[in-house]
């Protein structure tokens, strides 16, 4: 089936490219599957010149994390426990601050990034969006910064692609939508934690306001 090309203005989007650190890669601490499969189409988005404004999130916990299973005695990874009246997920020491799993995958041209968004950066909040933290012990979710840096480049339309799909790229995109932005998923360019919960997650997010395109459609 022929896909129309998405149409935007390149001076006025921006491409957030998600964690992609080798930790979320097959072999690494917390592996997304086909995660890997992403880094040259990836590379060869960054790399187009389609996208004037290049900009990236990195998981960078420090050691003991609250998000950790590690840190919870008795709770193995992917438990789920209340935090700060939320739900949160356990997972495997992963993405450890100088630790080089950390890093971004070596495939991607990380210089070209305009700004990075380090996130989980506060030991005893998790984070998965670009936008904000999730809840601290308020009850509130700290912003990043990364929405009024958008703002005053005059960005208006959001390209997300990258790991995982299910939890910062929706994360992020949900926050995106919220703060105003038009947001599209690249979504041949992401892969999920959970896939078999795929159909559901594009169901709620297409709900939610997001778009979705494929890297067929911005490459014509």
């Amino acid at each position: 089936m022929s896909m129309r090309p998405a149409i935007f203005d390149k001076n006025r989007s921006i491409l957030i490219v998600v964690d992609m650190q080798p930790d979320f890669m097959p072999g690494g601490a917390l592996p997304v599957a086909e995660g890997d499969t992403l880094v040259a189409p990836i590379r060869e988005l960054m790399e187009s010149g389609l996208f004037r404004h290049l900009a990236a999130t990195q998981d960078w916990h420090p050691p003991g994390h609250i998000s950790f299973a590690s840190s919870h005695p008795g709770h193995a990874p992917l438990d789920v426990i209340e935090l700060y009246g939320h739900e949160q997920i356990l997972w495997p020491d992963h993405c450890v601050q100088g630790t080089p799993n950390a890093d971004f995958h070596p495939g991607i041209p990380a210089e070209k990034f305009r700004v990075i968004v380090r996130k989980a950066t506060d030991p005893k909040v998790d984070s998965y969006s670009a936008f904000r933290n999730n809840w601290d012990s308020t009850g509130q979710r700290p912003p990043t910064g990364l929405t009024g840096y958008l703002r005053d480049l005059g960005i208006t339309d959001i390209f997300l692609c990258g790991l995982a799909r299910d939890f910062c790229v929706r994360w992020s995109a949900e926050d995106a939508v919220d703060a105003g932005f038009r947001t599209h998923v690249i979504w041949d360019l992401t892969r999920s934690v959970f896939p078999e919960n795929d159909e559901r997650l594009r169901r709620e997010l297409e709900q939610y306001g997001v778009e979705f395109v494929a890297v067929e459609q911005l490459c014509r």
